[in-house]
């Protein structure tokens, strides 16, 4: 008999642990939903939070399983907070019905290229090459390159020629962040098949080689504003990412500590720009007399402050079309989806992909737009 009651009160002691784990689990996925509402500048802690949520999102799950196998209403609990979170889970995993293109849809592509290779990250010597090949492929009406690079020198790469000469799309706008030797130019560029009326750009107080554009465009009668956005990236370096990938193989020493350190304050350092920088482009886009399409390397995620204060208004085009995990980094850091097409409700979004190519450390992603009757 005492055998019994004590195994049971064992498991009365387990469960009340569990249950105390259970509650910081739902505070947590609370903390997480409400990241993306208030800025890093007020309180930069909570955007770690927000940028753990698929991990939050995973525990709460595991949490419901193991109290619906025990048969207790406390699943209820976890369940609640991730029902709250669907509109998160909505900006990281879909699942939507084909809907009809048409020909006169407008087709967008987003791509941060990084700088087409140009140092050889991928080890191969074809990739620019193989980046064309794509674009030429895709075809797109209006596309938009972050990270982008192109040279005057005549023994280098000139890829706004390259691509005015590939595609059928001749209009361009580029601007420079970084301009080395007079020739060699880094930035972001923005071409399109559309007349183009205006051009601008935002310039951000802050140090670092991001840059936001805007494009004035014609299409039939109708003016359109193009934004086209490099938020500020973490900045991981060498030592960074050999860092994860010891994190991964479990390999660990002496130097994790000081590691660890580093990529905390780089990504707050990252958290606080980005807020300033989206904040700045928000305003602009607030003050802005036409509808937009905003296409963009964030740098940042669904749940965080950076996108939602930029998509604040907008639709976005992988939530209305895009079908499985939204990913959109190709690199050590999983399921981040940081590059986005953001529209105006007058557009509706009709086909989302992601293309597979992943010759850089980002995903080129592509939809099709048509305006609501």
């Amino acid at each position: 008999m005492n055998t019994g009651k004590n195994i049971e009160k064992k498991r009365g002691v387990l469960q009340r642990f569990v249950l105390w784990l259970n509650y910081a689990a739902a505070v947590a996925m609370l903390l997480s939903i409400s990241a993306k509402y208030i800025s890093p500048s007020t309180f930069w802690p909570l955007a770690f939070v927000g940028i753990s949520y698929p991990i939050i999102l995973c525990i709460n799950i595991l949490f419901i399983i193991f109290w619906m196998i025990q048969m207790r209403w406390w699943a209820l609990l976890s369940g609640l907070m991730v029902l709250l979170s669907i509109p998160n889970l909505m900006g990281i995993a879909q699942l939507n019905f084909s809907k009809k293109s048409s020909n006169n849809d407008i087709k967008v592509l987003n791509y941060n290229c990084m700088l087409f290779d140009l140092y050889n990250w991928s080890h191969n010597k074809q990739s620019r090459k193989l980046i064309f090949n794509m674009l030429q492929d895709e075809s797109p009406d209006i596309l938009c390159l972050q990270e982008f690079y192109t040279s005057e020198n005549p023994k280098d790469f000139n890829n706004v020629d390259s691509l005015i000469s590939l595609l059928p799309i001749k209009n361009i706008h580029t601007e420079y962040t970084t301009t080395l030797r007079h020739t060699d130019h880094w930035g972001v560029a923005t071409l399109c098949k559309y007349p183009i009326v205006r051009k601008g750009k935002i310039l951000f107080q802050t140090k670092s080689n991001n840059i936001c554009i805007y494009t004035d465009v014609l299409i039939n009668t109708d003016t359109v504003r193009i934004y086209n956005i490099h938020l500020a990236s973490i900045s991981f370096g060498k030592k960074e990412y050999k860092f994860i990938d010891e994190l991964h193989k479990k390999q660990y020493n002496d130097t994790n500590l000081t590691e660890s350190k580093n990529i905390f304050k780089r990504l707050k350092k990252g958290f606080l720009m980005r807020a300033q920088q989206a904040g700045l482009v928000a305003a602009h886009i607030k003050n802005c007399p036409y509808k937009i399409i905003l296409c963009g390397d964030f740098n940042d995620t669904p749940s965080s402050y950076a996108y939602h204060a930029l998509s604040c208004g907008l639709k976005d085009s992988f939530k209305e079309a895009g079908n499985g995990i939204g990913k959109t980094y190709h690199g050590n850091l999983p399921l981040l989806r940081i590059d986005y097409i953001l529209h105006h409700p007058a557009f509706e979004c009709t086909s989302y992909k992601r293309i597979t190519e992943s010759l850089t450390d980002h995903y080129p992603i592509a939809c099709y737009l048509k305006w609501r009757n």
